[in-house]
């Protein structure tokens, strides 16, 4: 099983008394254009780590990957000469639950994990080119890149961050007896404003979120700039993959869907968008300077806005209105009032979600082109918000062989049916899905009963089958689906718990584990050699390479083949309440190790049911 240190727990995060560098700083500006067309390309500096790392690190890790995972007439070497398959993984959101599910599927792709009577898929995360998060699944990223790209071993055992028992409202305990906590953020959060900038929830959020996320920084990350990763030995040696946090633009009282949704990507060099409805960037270091068509106004720019935790909150905004619940008069006054703000004006209650960036990066005084460049704030939200939950999206832009898409968010019945899919697919038909082609997917009815989310997915698995899509057909990802499913673990938690024990955390992870790893190696001994083969299948295809027949198995065992569920529905098999669907569909099956104990079931069978892939021998 996937090896999980325990120690005992550590008292309640220290909280500082000031504000130690939240507020952001003026400094000198460095001259010239802050901005840039997104239809220039990809940002020099990004191409350039990116280059770097697919040399240095990426290409000869997944050499290494490819040798040891037991692919049948395939040479490694001789491949790889010819060919250079490119991966990125995503990670959804769905709060705690998405980040503790989502860190057991990193560490499964992580060559620094421990593995004892078993095997992951070390090497992929080694390999990859980029990687993206959003909300809950932009905290797992966030934290881990703002701490020097730490392991899910090393997190663990160092048994400082993710102290999730410590309630993100409270720290530990009630208000009252934890003001200096409260202090500190409200010292913080009033240091921006009185330095000149607009305050709302997510930096309140936002801070109380870093005590979790960022205790190895200093003052738990409240002087930390997402652009600092950039300084950091594991970036400098390219051994991160390129960083993505997922927001969303949205102005006021706006609904956002997919297809109308301006996907803001944050990363440690620049901020913005490819979508039609923005096309520009902005350098992530001087995001809060005074800009009108990407030039300063004066001669000082700001530092310090991109702060980490607050960018991490703005791309899980969807949070700031569990902040509403502590209105209390044990608060201090600054927050008080600033949450009473919220609370008591319907105009602000009702977009208590809203991130405000102001001043604007996009202002044009001449010329603007669009909304968002002719207003003076920019205002972003939650980066799941339009429907997208697994931020697809920027990796669609950027070229991948295969994305490996991590899908942990609350969809039916507390599970994934395979929503974000379908709305990222339906998007590329929209002006705004311009130039982001997805292979095809099924509706959610044919999701969860075809068996496509009990267990990983492949789509489009056939580039000669996506020509309609695009002319470019070899430009389309494959994709590797993973659902959150309760292999050991029985994991659809709420979105918005906010407190776990220590071995609820760590039971999350080690299921997220298991269910990446097809219960470590135990239900197909050939699960990597499978995931070679989805890796490799684009590079093969361009080159005319004709499969092996070990690789063409492994495409009928995972791969989608276009087939759409036309019965009655089954049921969803993890209802909550009482699990009679589940019971009586088992039952029925006659499903290995599951005997039907009517409809007090125990969850521990319908794991167990779940690791013999019922719905594979119905």
């Amino acid at each position: 099983m996937f090896f999980l240190v325990l120690l005992p727990l550590i008292g309640i995060i220290a909280a500082s008394s000031s504000s130690h560098g939240y507020a952001p700083v003026s400094v000198s500006c460095p001259g010239g254009q802050l901005t840039r067309s997104s239809l220039l390309g990809l940002n020099p500096d990004e191409k350039r780590y990116v280059d770097q790392r697919y040399t240095d690190v990426a290409k000869p890790n997944l050499r290494s990957f490819l040798a040891g995972a037991n692919l049948t007439d395939f040479d490694a070497d001789s491949f790889l000469d010819q060919a250079n398959p490119t991966i990125g993984i995503t990670f959804s959101g769905g709060g705690y639950r998405a980040q503790l599910s989502g860190a057991g599927q990193y560490a499964a792709l992580d060559s620094r994990t421990n593995v004892v009577n078993g095997k992951g898929l070390g090497g992929i995360l080694q390999s990859a080119s980029y990687i993206s998060g959003l909300s809950g699944g932009s905290w797992l990223l966030g934290s881990l890149v703002s701490n020097n790209l730490i392991s899910i071993d090393e997190l663990i055992d160092q048994n400082t961050l993710w102290q999730l028992q410590n309630s993100l409202l409270t720290n530990g305990g009630d208000i009252a007896n934890h003001l200096d906590y409260w202090n500190s953020i409200s010292d913080e959060v009033e240091g921006k404003k009185n330095a000149g900038f607009d305050v709302t929830i997510t930096d309140v959020y936002s801070r109380a979120l870093s005590y979790q996320l960022l205790t190895n920084s200093p003052y738990d990350g409240a002087g930390y700039a997402f652009s600092s990763i950039i300084n950091q030995s594991n970036f400098q040696s390219f051994q991160a993959p390129y960083p993505i946090l997922v927001a969303l633009g949205r102005e006021p009282g706006q609904s956002v869907i997919n297809l109308n949704s301006t996907v803001m990507s944050l990363t440690p060099f620049e901020l913005g968008s490819e979508d039609p409805s923005l096309q520009s960037f902005v350098q992530t270091k001087y995001v809060g300077t005074q800009l009108d068509n990407g030039y300063s106004n004066n001669i000082s720019c700001v530092n310090g806005f991109d702060n980490a935790g607050f960018f991490m909150g703005t791309s899980s905004s969807l949070f700031n209105g569990v902040v509403l619940t502590l209105d209390s008069p044990q608060l201090p006054p600054f927050l008080r009032n600033l949450i009473n703000t919220f609370i008591v004006n319907p105009f602000e209650r009702l977009n208590v979600d809203v991130s405000h960036y102001v001043p604007n990066p996009f202002y044009k005084s001449r010329d603007a082109k669009n909304s968002i460049e002719r207003s003076d704030s920019l205002f972003l939200v939650d980066g799941g918000e339009d429907g997208q939950n697994v931020p697809l999206v920027p990796l669609l832009r950027r070229n991948l062989s295969a994305i490996f898409a991590f899908d942990n968010s609350n969809d039916h019945l507390t599970w994934p049916d395979g929503t974000s899919l379908i709305k990222t697919y339906e998007r590329q038909f929209s002006p705004q899905g311009k130039g982001t082609p997805f292979p095809y997917v099924p509706d959610q009815k044919t999701f969860r009963n075809l068996n496509l989310t009990a267990k990983p997915t492949f789509f489009g698995c056939d580039a000669k089958n996506l020509s309609s899509l695009t002319s470019d057909i070899y430009d389309v990802p494959l994709v590797i689906y993973t659902a959150n499913r309760p292999y050991t673990y029985w994991s659809n938690t709420s979105t918005f718990r906010l407190e776990y024990q220590i071995d609820e955390r760590n039971n999350m992870i080690a299921n997220g584990f298991a269910a990446t790893t097809r219960l470590n190696g135990t239900l197909d001994e050939e699960w990597d050699a499978c995931v070679g083969c989805a890796v490799i299948r684009r590079e093969q295809e361009r080159l005319g390479v004709e499969q092996s027949e070990q690789c063409k198995q492994c495409f009928q065992r995972y791969c989608w083949d276009g087939t759409i569920y036309e019965g009655e529905p089954i049921g969803d098999n993890f209802d909550d309440n009482g699990l009679t669907v589940a019971a009586t569909y088992y039952n029925a099956q006659n499903v290995p190790g599951f005997h039907n104990t009517g409809p007090n079931i125990k969850r521990d069978q319908v794991v167990i049911a779940n690791q013999q892939d019922y719905r594979d021998e119905a």
